[in-house]
């Protein structure tokens, strides 16, 4: 039985795979313009790219988003645990993160780029920026819903504040940190586009807005192919990183 569900899900993936392309080659057929190149000219100029160089434009959009992931987790999960735990720090914070929460990260971009200016700093901040306050929430929450039993019993049988931390905290705040993070990788690599539109020449938005320019509409395309796969290879990690560390959920 879970055989049959493993191999059905990459069957229904080609087959949802299989049908945008259909619907993407019949819209080609239906507008006839060179702004939309059909799917066979797309791959094909996908296969032609310079490996070499798509590589380097990949590797400079991976270490942004990884790097901004990795801090929105750190502080947020610090935060979030801390708010979670703690009474008192959960109403201090609880009306910052109220206040500042609904804000559209997206509108901070110029405000970003100037106290830190064109480089990686703000690429990487803006990453870390859509991720951490749903991290806090999710993982403050999460925290908060752990039923207080569960630390009685391991109370009972001698355990420290250490050992509730590991066994029970820890695993309560991976719980939803990773389907945080799932949720909100498209949104980071959305922002992360519109972040390498300017003062960098490498990553995927950078590779992308460069074809447009130069009116080159089967790369740009084959980019914005690239820049998908990258945000599914992605999230493909965070459904291994579930699997891994989260096997007691399928349990319950």
């Amino acid at each position: 039985m879970v055989t049959k569900k493993r191999l059905s899900h990459p069957i229904r993936l080609i087959g949802v795979l299989l049908g945008m392309n259909l619907i993407w080659y019949l819209l080609y057929l239906l507008i006839d313009h060179t702004i939309l190149p059909s799917p066979l000219d797309v791959y094909v100029s996908l296969f032609h790219l310079e490996g070499q160089e798509v590589a380097t434009h990949i590797g400079y959009s991976l270490s942004r988003v990884f790097v901004g992931v990795i801090l929105a987790l750190i502080i947020g999960m610090l935060i979030g645990i801390l708010m979670g735990c703690s009474a008192l720090w959960n109403k201090l914070l609880d009306p910052v993160i109220y206040l500042t929460y609904p804000i559209p990260k997206i509108a901070l971009l110029p405000v970003v780029m100037l106290f830190f200016g064109l480089g990686e700093s703000s690429k990487i901040l803006m990453v870390m920026l859509i991720l951490v306050f749903q991290i806090i929430i999710s993982v403050r929450d999460g925290v908060k819903a752990i039923p207080q039993n569960t630390y009685d019993v391991l109370s009972s049988i001698g355990a420290g504040k250490v050992q509730k931390f590991w066994h029970v905290t820890l695993p309560g705040a991976l719980s939803v940190i990773l389907s945080t993070i799932r949720i909100s990788l498209g949104t980071a690599l959305s922002v992360l586009f519109f972040t390498e539109i300017y003062g960098t020449e490498y990553g995927m938005g950078y590779f992308i807005m460069d074809a447009w320019l130069r009116m080159d509409y089967k790369e740009m395309y084959a980019g914005i192919l690239l820049f998908s796969l990258v945000g599914f290879v992605l999230f493909l990690l965070v459904d291994l990183c579930e699997h891994k560390f989260m096997k007691w959920r399928k349990s319950v």
